[in-house]
């Protein structure tokens, strides 16, 4: 949730309004549609059959369709990106060159969201697609949580509007901590140049909220399989890479008038020898 989001109901009628206003707007309304058509998801597995049920929920997603098509038009006027859903260019060329399978083990995933219903409903629907979740409410215990088990954790899923440490900080934090940590930035608005940069900085993916379930799946598992690829093409190049040549020592010089110089004085001394001796 963005802590700068105000009403601002001083503002005149008729002025421009402040693109900082209109991206804080944007991302709240983008939060709140994603808790909306996530709890929609919950309440449609319980009004199964119910057709006078059913009937509602789709007028409701009519309306968060609608709403969120609106919030994309004034995200576009802040400079957004029109992305939907994005995975690091490095990554998407290897999941082109493989086919998706079956992830054998249950990948574990951090989640970061201030927003505690976003957060509540990301784990639901991760753990229903098998995977295992731990959750944080901040960067900070974010940060707490990957540095004490960094190899744990397959995935982290990072909410951009955060108070004290926004998720372009703790992305580079966690980076520090582990360069090859695969995360995923989840969030309600972006402006394109900023998305760009953290593409560029090593972003594995990004979803733009609100997302449906499916989307999310979809989108983590091939970010998942794409970075499994990624590491066993690594694995393979070092494996295969020829090792470096044993260098023999440097032979040892010869001098050799210091030799003959030796042989000389070696024969000198047997001869005073045998004279002393009368050999």
């Amino acid at each position: 949730m963005d802590p700068s989001f105000d009403s601002h109901p001083d503002t005149p009628v008729g002025t421009s309004v402040p693109s900082q206003l209109v991206s804080g707007a944007t991302s709240e309304i983008n939060n709140l549609l994603q808790i909306i058509s996530g709890t929609c998801s919950d309440v449609e597995e319980m009004l199964v059959g119910n057709r006078d049920g059913e009937k509602c929920l789709e007028t409701l997603r009519g309306c968060i369709a609608r709403a969120g098509a609106i919030a994309a038009a004034l995200a576009g006027h802040a400079g957004a990106t029109d992305h939907k859903m994005l995975i690091n260019p490095q990554l998407s060329a290897l999941l082109e060159l493989q086919p998706v399978t079956p992830l054998a083990a249950k990948p574990v995933i951090l989640v970061v969201d201030d927003e505690a219903q976003a957060l509540a409903l990301m784990k639901q629907i991760l753990i229903a697609a098998g995977y295992r979740v731990t959750t944080a409410e901040s960067g900070a215990d974010c940060l707490y949580l990957f540095r004490r088990r960094p190899a744990v954790y397959q995935l982290v899923i990072l909410d951009l509007t955060m108070p004290i440490m926004d998720g372009e900080e703790t992305f580079h934090r966690l980076r520090e901590i582990r360069a090859d940590v695969p995360v995923v930035l989840s969030t309600g608005f972006i402006q394109t140049d900023r998305l760009e940069r953290l593409m560029n900085a090593g972003l594995s993916g990004f979803l733009r909220k609100p997302v449906a379930p499916d989307e999310i799946i979809g989108h983590v598992h091939s970010i998942l399989e794409s970075v499994k690829f990624a590491q066993a093409k690594i694995t393979k190049k070092l494996s295969t890479k020829d090792p470096e040549p044993v260098q023999s020592p440097p032979a040892r010089s010869v001098n050799l008038e210091k030799l003959k110089q030796m042989a000389a004085d070696h024969d000198q001394k047997v001869a005073h020898f045998d004279k002393a001796t009368n050999f």
